[in-house]
């Protein structure tokens, strides 16, 4: 176990919904006037090789064995984590595991990331906390979104955060609690609507940028019943390929106009929730903020301050706020708020593997 001390330092995994890769965070976390603060250390992306991309596609369509990929995903990132350590040479106490989610569906009971911490931390021989979303579920919560905890301890200085990633989600206060959830689909649908073009994602937005917007897929895709649900509320890759990519297959155009036409779906979304709560500024992080056409989309639709920090948090931020999300837990302490999620009350959750 960790001995109770000032400071920690702790690893971060996380692997969103792009499949892109595995981003690993390393922090000090410390507290300072009783406050919660960070340092951060080191933060790198390990791309996922053909195999593994492979593998979690057809565990989503029940092709795969849930079990064995879990393990070979284990490896995987053990593997990547070695390395970290060995490129950054580094000695952490504590390895805080999202793992990959291949299963999320909340109002059926059930959320699944794969990557065994049992394996991880047989492997690295440091203790691992994983598997924080079930619990959450089971309290009567969407298991998500998990991340507001450590906006609000490490990120109070700004109104609200977004992150733009496979999933937009959204954090900020709203009657003296945090509150948030996921706004739509982002980097999920754009690498998807890139690949038709050939390529893996659009980059900065170029393809986007010349296309032109269709107003009838716009109308369509705005009249999509999860932007009637109140929060708490979260998306699924399930969901998304169930209730977003019908309506975008069934419009036959070319994948530039594809393209411009989500982006500028995403941007008015966005600025629709930012005008709704009267925000008046937001941290921006999360691969998409990469996309300079989707964040001058945004910026023409808003009043509100975009903040766009540094390369680094951009990239680790979610992996960062993971690692803290999994001390938060080794120390027991709250780490989920019932506020985000809906669940019956704030929790301490995750699974802890000590070798």
């Amino acid at each position: 176990m960790i001995n109770i001390k000032d400071k920690y330092v702790v690893l971060g995994l996380m692997s969103g919904t792009s499949m892109d890769g595995l981003d690993i965070s390393c922090a000090e976390y410390y507290k300072i006037n009783n406050r919660w603060a960070f340092k951060f250390l080191k933060g790198e992306t390990f791309l996922y090789n053909k195999s593994i991309k492979s593998d979690f596609l057809q565990l989503f369509s029940g092709q795969k064995n849930v079990e064995e990929v879990d393990v070979k995903f284990a490896h995987v990132m053990s593997d990547f984590i070695i390395s970290f350590l060995e490129n950054h040479n580094l000695n952490p106490d504590l390895i805080s595991s999202h793992g990959h989610t291949i299963f999320h569906q909340p109002d059926n009971g059930y959320t699944l990331q794969i990557g065994s911490g049992k394996i991880i931390a047989e492997r690295i021989n440091i203790p691992v906390v994983n598997n924080f979303r079930q619990q959450d579920i089971d309290l009567g919560g969407q298991g998500a979104p998990l991340v507001p905890i450590g906006d609000k301890f490490l990120f109070s200085e700004y109104a609200a955060c977004v992150n733009l990633g496979g999933i937009v989600n959204i954090s900020y206060d709203y009657n003296n609690s945090r509150i948030a959830y996921d706004i739509c689909p982002c980097n999920i649908i754009l690498n998807y609507l890139s690949q038709k073009k050939g390529q893996e994602y659009d980059h900065k937005g170029s393809i986007a940028l010349k296309g032109e917007v269709h107003k009838d897929l716009l109308k369509s895709l705005s009249a999509i019943n999860y932007y009637k649900l109140s929060f708490p509320k979260s998306l699924g890759k399930e969901y998304i390929d169930q209730e977003f990519l019908p309506i975008i297959d069934s419009f036959k155009l070319n994948p530039r106009d594809l393209l411009s036409t989500y982006v500028e779906h995403i941007a008015i979304i966005i600025a629709n929730v930012l005008s709704d709560y009267n925000i008046s500024n937001v941290l921006f992080t999360g691969g998409g903020v990469f996309n300079s056409y989707l964040i001058s989309r945004i910026r023409y639709y808003t009043n509100t301050e975009i903040i766009i920090p540094s390369s680094q948090l951009i990239n680790f931020k979610e992996a960062l706020v993971f690692g803290f999300l999994g001390l938060l837990r080794y120390l027991n302490q709250p780490n989920c708020l019932g506020s985000a999620t809906g669940a019956s009350q704030n929790h301490c959750s995750g699974d802890i593997y000590v070798v």
